[in-house]
């Protein structure tokens, strides 16, 4: 196999990407999106969540969120409420509507776990996720130590040693 086809980051991309291709396909099947799809799991594991947060942690726009946020309180799976302490932030609920969706979303999920993973030992899927999670750590702490700036590598490298402790 040649070498560029076993570069880390561009595996890394590749597998990223295919599985986002098959996660629209699976989702246009029950006439929705990918995004849609986040979106409900992310309101299942933090109810309540602001748009402004929710559009955060998927890192797109605002208008973007409240765009998908129309469509699926049009379908009846999200509800919109308004903050008890701020009348400018709108909290994000699931409706009823929403539970055999996330019921499908998490049939889905296994269904691409298993294939993903079909031929892999356990231990290397235990390896592999304890892998990208240290990845993640790591990356995350770099974004953060870069807009602290200043700091050294050597006490970027102290606080990720106490943080993994």
């Amino acid at each position: 196999m040649p070498e560029f086809q076993r570069d880390l980051l561009f595996l890394l991309h590749d597998v990223a990407r295919l599985l986002r291709v098959d996660a629209d396909k699976r989702a246009r099947q029950h006439d929705m999106t990918r995004a849609q799809w986040g979106i409900l799991i992310w309101l299942d594991r933090q109810p309540g969540i602001s748009q402004k947060e929710l559009s955060e942690l998927l890192e797109v726009e605002p208008i973007t969120v409240a765009r998908l946020i129309d469509r699926l309180e049009a379908r009846g799976m999200v509800e919109r409420r308004p903050d008890p302490r701020d009348r400018r932030i709108w909290r994000l609920h699931l409706r009823p509507d929403a539970h055999p969706v996330l019921a499908d979303i998490a049939s889905q999920r296994a269904d691409i776990t298993r294939m993903v993973t079909a031929g892999l030992d356990e231990d290397i899927i235990e390896t592999v996720t304890e892998a990208l999670q240290r990845m993640k750590l790591t990356l995350i702490q770099e974004a953060h130590a870069g807009r602290r700036g200043g700091e050294s590598a050597e006490s970027r490298d102290e606080a990720r040693a106490t943080e993994l402790a």
